[in-house]
């Protein structure tokens, strides 16, 4: 039978018996997990979007010293690209960069990305999604992915007076390189991962560090440790090790903290008691110790492995400011007290807008649908990975998703792994398109909301990039290997099977 080209493209890719035109959005250790393992898979016709110049995400974004990684090397892997070389139990940022671009060289990942190029719109046209770029260009695909992750977009603080600063000032995410330290007062606000690894790398050398904190944090030591040549060599010629010592990682970091942030009171109980011997220890000073002390549970936010931060903070020129900011001027920072915090450095050690992911790429679904509207500073996914009303739209690390103190290029290769699964059904059973219910989605998300009170999140005093605009967490509340099973376990049931786009779109209508 013969047929045209506007009947062909309103067929889905399998129908058409043709590979799908999959689009990533993101370079990042998601994006190339997805290109690898769906080429494994034999899906090859893949372009990958890249706003930046080079792949890596959130490590080559980030650039800051002391940067590192609070999840053990052997786990922070590619499955299918375990390195036997890395230096350090918990590697350093430029080490994780280097082999994030040395497994998207060797794998074929770097010549099928579009650097310096923007994905500005999706829209869904059934059954495919039209993708526009800063460029100006449009193209088509059958499938779009986005690999954007949740800490790309710098947060930056509402303070008054934040542009009238006169010195120096950047964001972490941002760092500025050629402004010189060395002898001059510096002022951080944040008292987060990215501010304790900053304050402990830098306190020594500046004239004087003034940490701006809102709330204290609990910090529990870095187990850090330098692997030797030996040890090395020894993976190298042992595969079989490399992967035996990525399994025991996995395991013990999902049992332990993963189940310590779900409901397991022992755990939650040993972690608590780790972060107050740290902190009692390390911290003489008693009235010091009073300011660094938090008044919620361990682990509520995401918990800070840092053996740095509070040797640097108890150093006699080292100021840990708790007074509330009133207001930014060009010498430095006021306090509500009144008093004067002169600067030449400001660095503002605030985060990222955590809820952002994919946005502000504007996203178009069925019937106008806009995501961003949609989730309206509460975004919900079924199972991580998709939205109703979004066919043949994924996400990886998406909202709900494990997060805190795990693998994420481990969930994310959990995560293609399902989105696999999904083409495949699609391929087998002839569907133009597949998206998930609303009702399996409402299900779902109810589930989610009543076992978030039984996590450390929901006990409460500590607000933080886990919870959404409503002050729900955000994250997954039962324990991460059963969502890691659910990924290799999809049930179809919960997606709307679409053998037709033009008979759905009546049957949609009609409803």
């Amino acid at each position: 039978m013969n047929m045209h080209a506007s009947d062909m493209s309103a067929m889905g890719w399998a129908k058409r018996g043709e590979q799908p035109r999959i689009a990533i959005i993101g370079a990042g250790m998601s994006g190339i997990a997805a290109v690898v393992k769906l080429r494994q898979a034999g899906y090859t016709d893949i372009t990958v979007y890249e706003k930046a110049s080079k792949v890596g995400g959130t490590w080559r974004e980030n650039q800051y010293p002391g940067l590192s990684c609070d999840v053990p090397s052997r786990w922070y892997s590619f499955s299918f690209a375990l390195n036997p070389d890395w230096s350090h139990r918990f590697s350093y940022g430029p080490e994780i960069q280097a082999y994030m671009e040395k497994t998207a060289k060797d794998f074929g990942v770097t010549d099928i990305v579009q650097f310096n190029t923007a994905v500005t719109d999706l829209t869904y046209e059934a059954p495919r999604w039209r993708l526009t770029t800063d460029k100006g260009d449009v193209e088509y695909f059958d499938v779009a992915i986005s690999a954007t992750g949740v800490l790309h977009k710098p947060s930056f603080p509402n303070i008054d007076g934040l542009d009238s600063f006169a010195g120096d000032k950047f964001h972490t995410a941002r760092w500025d390189h050629s402004v010189k330290l060395e002898g001059r007062k510096v002022g951080i606000i944040g008292t987060g991962s990215t501010s304790a690894q900053i304050v402990g790398a830098i306190t020594h050398k500046v004239g004087t560090m003034n940490v701006f904190q809102r709330t204290p944090q609990w910090m529990i030591p870095l187990p850090q440790k330098e692997y030797s040549s030996a040890w090395k060599w020894l993976l190298r010629k042992i595969p079989a090790l490399q992967r035996m010592t990525y399994r025991f990682y996995s395991t013990t970091m999902a049992k332990n903290f993963g189940a310590a942030t779900t409901g397991d009171q022992k755990k939650l109980a040993d972690i608590q008691d780790a972060c107050t011997k740290h902190l009692n220890e390390a911290v003489a000073d008693p009235e010091l110790r009073a300011k660094l002390t938090p008044s919620y549970q361990a682990a509520c936010k995401r918990l800070i492995f840092c053996s740095d931060f509070y040797p640097a903070i108890s150093r006699d020129n080292a100021n840990l400011i708790t007074e509330g900011i009133e207001r930014i001027e060009p010498n430095g920072i006021r306090t509500v007290d009144g008093k004067l915090h002169e600067l030449d450095v400001l660095i503002l050690a605030t985060g990222f807008d955590a809820g952002a992911f994919i946005l502000p790429t504007k996203v178009t679904g069925e019937n106008g649908q806009d995501l961003g509207e949609t989730w309206d500073g509460s975004p919900r996914a079924h199972r991580a990975v998709a939205v109703p009303g979004f066919p043949n739209f994924w996400l990886l690390e998406g909202p709900t998703g494990p997060v805190g103190n795990l693998s994420l290029i481990s969930i994310s290769e959990h995560q293609v792994d399902y989105i696999i699964s999904m083409l495949n059904k699609m391929r087998d059973a002839g569907l133009d398109a597949v998206c998930p219910r609303q009702d399996a989605y409402a299900a779902y998300n109810k589930a989610m909301a009543e076992r978030v009170p039984q996590t450390v999140w929901a006990s409460g005093g500590c607000d933080s990039w886990y919870f959404d605009k409503s002050g729900t967490p955000n994250l997954y509340p039962f324990p991460p290997q059963q969502y890691l099973d659910d990924m290799h376990r999809p049930d179809f049931a919960e997606f709307r099977l679409i053998e037709d786009v033009a008979e759905d779109r009546e049957l949609q209508g009609a409803a």
